[in-house]
């Protein structure tokens, strides 16, 4: 492996921000914006996630439905402006979004945002939602990612204000995930803090936070691909095991890859194109760290 830190090209591997983007690309749809389908016209390698904002971006103008693909962060932040806007928009949802139990109440758009964050196992999808679509009011210490929508409307604003376009963003959750492995990966001390749910199978394949843990610190975990407090929990097993790890859910099969590496363990994948929703660079950075 490449094991300078310094010299290790990590920033060659390391996608856009999809939920800073999904944030900019709603704000763009709804105001009736072109720049989001622009700016991922012209990008290389994008996430399955991003695909599916630049097809609502194109399905949003006309009359047919809106495919988000398998983000259920794009469906919510849609499907809650369509009713805002009393568009009547019709989503189509693939993969494991098709089976995700999620709230289908108009009225929500009255909540609180307090009370939109008790919905679908706490998620904060709901409240950024309301955010998205004007609602004014600011909670004392937030959810990380709600945090993260409250700048990114006042972003997006100030650039409009000023006829600018929002500017761009690389996803830090992967980049401190990928430097986190590079460190254990030479067997050094590597601390690590999760920030929320999107960091809950790194931090329990490598120990930093035990099932019981996650269960308590992100209810939302539950309601993602999969329930990953339970699909890890297989998924490590499975690796122990030596059999394949048929996940089909891109943080656990991203994770345990990782793991296998540090742990020099081969892990074979049944859906190793499963990373494909958020990094789709993944496997050619994990080949990387082997030259």
């Amino acid at each position: 492996m490449n094991s300078n830190k310094d010299s290790f090209p990590i920033k060659e591997f390391i996608p856009l921000d999809k939920s800073w983007l999904n944030r900019m690309g709603v704000l763009d749809i709804i105001y009736g914006y072109s720049d989001i389908r622009e700016f991922l016209d012209s990008q290389a390698d994008l996430s399955d996630d991003l695909l599916a904002v630049r097809r609502a971006a194109e399905d949003w103008k006309k009359d047919v439905p809106v495919d988000v693909g398998e983000s259920g962060t794009l469906y919510r932040l849609l499907q809650f402006a369509s009713w805002k806007l009393n568009l009547n928009k019709v989503f189509i949802k693939n993969g494991t979004l098709k089976d995700r139990s999620m709230t289908n109440d108009p009225n929500i758009m009255n909540f609180s945002l307090e009370e939109l964050l008790k919905l679908d196992n706490e998620t904060s999808q709901w409240a950024t939602a309301s955010v998205l679509m004007g609602n004014e009011q600011r909670i004392p210490n937030p959810p990380n990612k709600l945090q993260e929508t409250f700048d990114a409307v006042l972003h997006w604003n100030k650039q409009r204000e000023a006829g600018l376009v929002w500017d761009t963003r690389y996803d830090e959750t992967i980049k401190i995930q990928a430097e986190t492995f590079l460190r254990l990966l030479r067997g050094e001390e590597a601390a690590f803090v999760s920030q929320h749910s999107e960091d809950y199978c790194f931090a329990r394949v490598f120990n930093y936070m035990t099932k019981e843990e996650g269960e308590k610190m992100f209810p939302s975990v539950k309601g993602h691909e999969t329930n990953r407090i339970e699909e890890m929990e297989r998924a490590i097993a499975q690796a122990e095991a030596g059999e394949s790890v048929d996940s089909k859910d891109h943080r656990v099969v991203q994770t345990l890859a990782m793991w296998g590496k540090v742990n020099k363990k081969e892990i074979k994948f049944t859906y190793p194109e499963a990373v494909n929703k958020s990094w789709t660079l993944f496997w050619d950075f994990l080949l990387q760290t082997s030259s």
